[in-house]
Parts: structure tokens; sequence; C-alpha cells
């Protein structure tokens, strides 16, 4: 982009121009140590001035009482700071960083799925002892999804058993990334105590007798990591070359590389998702965490780097969305959270245009418009208030009554949708009854709220038996929702063990007939229905469409048949599961002059799916898990016989430094209390990770004994 367009697209109110604004975020595996690399880049650009850790439950980004006492991040956090690079081309400049820590734990995949939608950067954070794990491939997977651009931070470098290039191994071979170290490490473990400049050729040792990694000295490579330095420097050229056409001709040229020459291919490269450059360090002793700030501002992008956003008019026309101070204004809600002093806030990234609080903005999904009275920069827990917030900018709003995640908010007459995240279907339930008539009032306030923050915790009502049935992405999921509904909400109440969330379909093709006749001596009610039941391949999902000819059903009763339809596929025929991947055609019936009317003809609707999935092999459908287990070799045997044992399938035993990595296929059914067995099964030292995977046929055996316990009816 020329320097004219970036004046032009940068109002002269703003503090930090679009080139020095960076929207990262920090993605991983459980326990790779995102939130302790989060804390030390507060602590180096001045956000706070202690450090918090994790383990003691001071970590400024996780502030959840739930959050604290567990360990983990359940919820992304964004929180705003600065940072001027000592060296390179933007040597002496302040950036401003917006960044969010997301959650490592597989049940709270949907914080990092809202928040990789809205940033235009990761740094991907890698344990140094294990490399790649489970989880590690699933954030990358949905930064590939979202096309963000990665650096990859080689954390834990002083664990004892670190080994720096088997970690970035394990990325080429399993995440298929072309990564490749710009620094590498001097020392490992215990003897860990700096980094080499790769591409300035210099080494930053840290002082020993400044815990904070404040003190490092830049000084001349030490001569016994020379000729490594030298090696891998002509390794990471050459990889550049392979990428970058301008490199490539001056490299074979034999032209001296400036530093700045590589700076330029790598950061071109990160930007088109050609390049991963590496970093070393250990977060926890407070080494290499200023490189990381340093290769955020050098390779990840800002706001102007990247292809415009695209977003779809009410006629359904594509247009493309630049990001420009004096343009029409259009911004996404990513994330709702409930705020105890402000209340509802809603997490946006603005895509175009400004936004002054006071304005009133227009809500495309809703048809209405949403006054803001007050805009903020989110500090985890706290916030800073601010009258204008730009495009490139992620700031929280509030005001906005009828907002969900995904949605929308633009300039009035500017009636533009972007796209939203998507997110995965929920796989386990459970029932919450109030203790109280008082809690029942407390209760369904705080779930509505609690479900309007969380796309993927659903809220239903038991039409059988009344009760409220709350799903989720895994026991964790519902157990952390479960304990803020009793703290924050103060709500007494009982909840029932955790159900799976099954699946219907059918296994053969069906005809089926409906019809709804009544007469009660005036007028009566008349509709008919034959529809063709057909199987569709796992994961297809549901296709209703209307093939009648020559006016067998009167067009404005069409409508209301394929609704009897589709409110009929919500209770399937073997235990009144919803049905899933079917396709129905309505074909043919007839009408009443008189007596027909919109509900006969869904009633009818109804009926004739009940004919037709009656014989069209009704199955039921189980989750199945993709799991995962890390465990010491010595234990491998035992997990992988309980894992039979539970039904699962093996798919792959893969050794590596000294663990072995077991994956399988498991119902969920069978997965209920697996953390404690598997900690039993170890003595402590595995540890596993899962996520939702497929449906697969319930076998005979599991069914009998579903349908003897099974509260559910048939209709």
């Amino acid at each position: 982009m020329s320097a004219t367009t970036t004046a032009s697209a940068n109002s002269p109110k703003r503090k930090f121009p679009l080139e020095h604004t960076r929207n990262i975020g920090i993605a991983a595996h459980i326990d790779a140590g995102k939130t302790t690399t989060t804390e030390r880049i507060l602590f180096y650009a001045g956000v706070v001035h202690k450090m918090g850790e994790v383990h003691e439950g001071s970590a400024v980004t996780d502030w959840m009482e739930q959050e604290r006492e567990r360990g983990i991040t359940i919820t992304s956090a964004a929180i705003s700071c600065n940072w001027t690079n000592q060296s390179g081309p933007f040597a002496g400049i302040c950036n401003q960083i917006n960044l969010i820590d997301t959650p490592g734990h597989v049940d709270f995949t949907a914080e990092v799925e809202r928040s990789l939608r809205v940033l235009d950067g990761t740094i991907g954070v890698f344990c140094a002892v294990a490399g790649v794990q489970p989880q590690s491939e699933t954030v990358w997977r949905q930064m590939t999804k979202y096309h963000v651009p990665r650096i990859a931070f080689v954390n834990k470098m002083d664990r004892v058993g670190a080994d720096y290039f088997a970690a970035i191994e394990s990325m080429r071979e399993r995440l298929g990334a072309n990564a490749h170290p710009i620094f590498l490490p001097i020392g490992s473990e215990e003897d860990f105590i700096g980094l080499i400049d790769l591409v300035a050729m210099e080494a930053r040792v840290y002082d020993a007798a400044d815990a904070s990694g404040m003190s490092y000295e830049t000084v001349g490579i030490p001569a016994e990591y020379l000729d490594q330095a030298q090696e891998y420097r002509e390794k990471l050229i050459e990889a550049l070359a392979d990428v970058d056409d301008d490199l490539a001709d001056k490299y074979l040229e034999g032209e001296a590389l400036e530093a700045n020459d590589i700076r330029a291919a790598i950061r071109k490269t990160t930007i088109s998702l050609e390049f991963c450059p590496v970093i070393p360090g250990s977060a926890f002793k407070n080494k290499g965490v200023q490189a990381v700030l340093e290769c955020v501002v050098n390779y990840l992008p800002c706001p102007l780097d990247l292809p415009p956003i695209k977003g779809t008019t009410e006629q359904g026309r594509e247009i493309e969305i630049a990001p420009d101070d004096n343009a029409q204004f259009a911004g996404l809600a990513f994330k709702l959270m409930n705020d105890g002093y402000v209340g509802k806030l809603v997490f946006m990234r603005v895509y175009s245009g400004s936004l002054a609080k006071g304005t009133a903005l227009y809500n495309p999904r809703t048809g209405k418009t949403e006054r803001i009275s007050r805009l903020l920069i989110m500090k985890a827990d706290s916030r800073e208030d601010i009258d204008v917030a730009y495009s490139g900018d992620i700031c929280a709003i509030v005001g906005a009554r009828d907002v969900v995640t995904g949605d929308t908010l633009c300039a009035k007459g500017f009636d533009v949708r972007l796209e939203p995240p998507t997110f995965p279907e929920p796989v386990i339930s459970m029932s919450i009854e109030p203790k109280t008539s008082a809690d029942q009032e407390k209760m369904a306030a705080g779930l509505q709220r609690l479900a309007e923050e969380d796309p993927t915790f659903v809220v239903s009502s038991d039409e059988e038996t009344g009760q409220t049935i709350i799903a989720g992405m895994g026991e964790l999921h519902l157990e952390i929702i479960k304990d803020r509904l009793f703290r924050e909400f103060k709500v007494g109440a009982e909840a029932g063990r955790p159900q799976i969330a099954y699946r219907e379909t059918v296994a053969a093709a069906s005809e089926g007939e409906g019809k709804f006749i009544r007469q009660t001596g005036g007028s009566g009610q008349y509709g008919h229905a034959r529809i063709k039941l057909e199987p569709l391949e796992r994961g297809q999902g549901v296709e209703i469409v209307d093939k009648t000819v020559g006016g067998s059903i009167p067009k404005q009763f069409i409508k209301p048949t394929l609704d009897g339809i589709r409110e009929a596929a919500n209770n399937g025929a073997v235990c009144g599961y919803p049905v899933v991947d079917f396709k129905v055609t309505l074909f043919d019936g007839s009408f009443h002059e008189v007596d027909s009317s919109e509900m006969s003809f869904k009633m009818a609707g109804i009926f004739a799916f009940r004919d037709a999935i009656e014989k069209a092999s009704p199955i039921l459908l189980e989750p199945m898990m993709h799991v995962v287990v890390e465990t010491p070799e010595e234990y491998q045997g035992d997990i992988m016989g309980d894992l039979n044992r539970r039904r699962g399938q093996i798919q792959n035993v893969v050794g590596k430094t000294a663990f072995v990595a077991i994956t399988a296929l498991v119902p969920l059914q069978e997965m209920f209390g697996y953390a404690t067995v598997v900690r039993s099964l170890s003595k402590g030292r595995a540890s596993y990770s899962m996520e939702p995977d497929s449906f697969e046929t319930v076998p005979q055996n599991v069914l009998n004994t579903i349908l003897e316990t099974s509260t559910r009816g048939r209709y």
C-alpha cells in the first residue's frame, strides 16, 4: 500500500496510525505457557509493574475466579499495550498492540474461534519439551481457516528435556508448517542464558543477577556457537529464497544480504502464510519475550497489510471493506460479556470508519438501531473510557441491547453483513432444576445471559418432563457454567448427571403419507401430504425440498407443510432425538377448497414425516471424540487396553522424546470421568485432550441399554 493511501486511511486525530497497530492473539495447547507469556508482554510493555503467575492465581488476564482456582484460561481476555522496538525498520516507533489471550482447553475452543475471526496475526506457543501437542494442531487449523499469519514461540527452554530443534521439526511434520528459526538458543534447560539473532547476527545474553529479564547485553556471537549460527542463517536465507522471488534474485546473484533485506522477506512471507518464523525462550524465566514483541511488530501484519474483508449487502451483493477511518462504519461483534459494573459489554472489531460514543448503529440482523453510550479499551477485567474508536481497533461498547455474537453493526444506510465466526454443535447436556420458586426467576435470567455470552452453550426445555436442559462442549464446560450460575447469579439449583447429545438418522429410503382431517360440525380441517425420505452422507445436514406439480398443494400451504416436516424431525423414531443427514422431497398431496388451512397442512407434514421415518430403518447416532493421550511409554499398554474397553478405535501411536502419543476415536458416552482414570493408570504422569469428531451408529447392545433407561418419548 502506498504512503499516500496509508496517510488517507488514517484520521489525523488517532493516536496510533494503522501501520503501527497490531491485533494479535496468543493460542496454544493447554499448559504451553500462553498466559505466562501474556503476563511478560504486559510487564515489558509497562502495563503492569509486577508479573502475575498462573500458579499463584495472580495473572492479569485470568481474572475469573474459576480461572484462578483451576490455573487455566476459560475466556479470551482482551488487553491493549504499547511497544517500541529497539532495532529494525520500526526502531524507535511506538506501536499499539491489541492482544487477546485465548484458552487452550478444547471445551472452550469457541473462544479461540471467535478471537481468530477478528485478529490480524497470532503467536503460536509451543512447549520445547512436548513440541506439537493435540490442541496445538486444533488451533493451527483454526488459524489456517481464517488465514491468520503467525509466528511461533518455543517456550519452556529452561525445562529438563527441552529440545528447540525437535520442536521445530514436529511443527514441520505434524502441522505442515514452513517453520524456521530466526533466533537460536544459547544453552538449554538450566543453562539457557540467551538468544542468537540470526538476522542481525548478534547475541543477547541475559543478566543472571536480574530475575526480571529486563537486563540483557547485546554481544558478538560466542565462538562455540558461531558455526551453528552461520549454518542456520544460511538455511534461513535458502528457505526464504524458496518463497520470495526478490530475495531469491539477490541471493542467486551473490549480492550481500543486509539484515533489513532478510527482515523484509520474513515479513512478506509470514503475512502471505508461506513462512513461519520461530523464536526460543522461557516466559517463566523471563527470557526471549522481548524478542517475541519485536517479531510481532516486525513480522505480523497491520490492518493495512491484509486484503479487505468481504461483506454482503441486503441484496446479496458482495462488497469489500478496507480499513479506512474516513469510510462508513462497519464492525463485527465477536464476544459478549456481562460486567458487574457496566452491564452488557459487546467486544467489537472495527473494520472501517470511526465510532464516537453516543452514536447510533444499525444492526442488519434485527433491523434495529443501537445507541452506543460508552466506548472502552479493555485491560482484561479493568477498562479505560475512550471517546472514539477507529478502523483496526478492538474495543468494547456499552449500550447495545439486542446484539449477539457474530452480529454486524454498521452506519445507518450502510446495510452490510460481515461473515460471523462459526461454532461447533454441543455434544453433552444435563438437566438443572432450581431449588425454590425464587431461584427459578434468577436461574432463567442467569442462563439467558450466559447463553448470550457463549454460542456453544445452549439452553432448552424438555417438553415431556418440563426440565431445563443445558448443553455444551464437554464436562468441564458445563461445570464452569454451573459454577458461574451459582456464584455470579446466586442461584440455588440441583444439576443432573451429564447426558449425551445423541442424534438419529435413517439408513434406507421410504415414502410417507400424512392426512389431517377433522370435521366438527362447522368448517373442518383438511391437509394431505406425501413425501419421500432419503438418507444423506454423514455430516451433510438436512435438505427439505418441494417438488409438487400441478397445484396438488396450493402455494400458500407449501411452507407450512415443510415447517411441519422440519418440526417433526426434532423428534426421531428411535429415542426421540433430533434427526440429521436426510433429504425430504414433498412430491404430492391434496387439498379441500374450504377446509384446508396452514395448520392442517403443517400437521399433515408432521404425520407424513413420522410415517416415512418408521419405514426408513431409523438408527441412533452417538458423538465420537478424537482423543489424544500423551503418556510415558511404560503406561502405554494399560492406557490402550482401557481405551479398547471404552469401545475406542486406536488410530495412531507415535513415539516422542519421552512420551508416546496415542490417538483414538472413542464414544463420548464412555469418556465420563476419564480424567481420574488416566491419572490413576499413569500415576499422574499422562495427560489427554479430546474434541468432537463425528457421529457413528450406536451398537445394538448399547442401544438396548439406552432404550431401557431413556426417558425421551418417541414423539
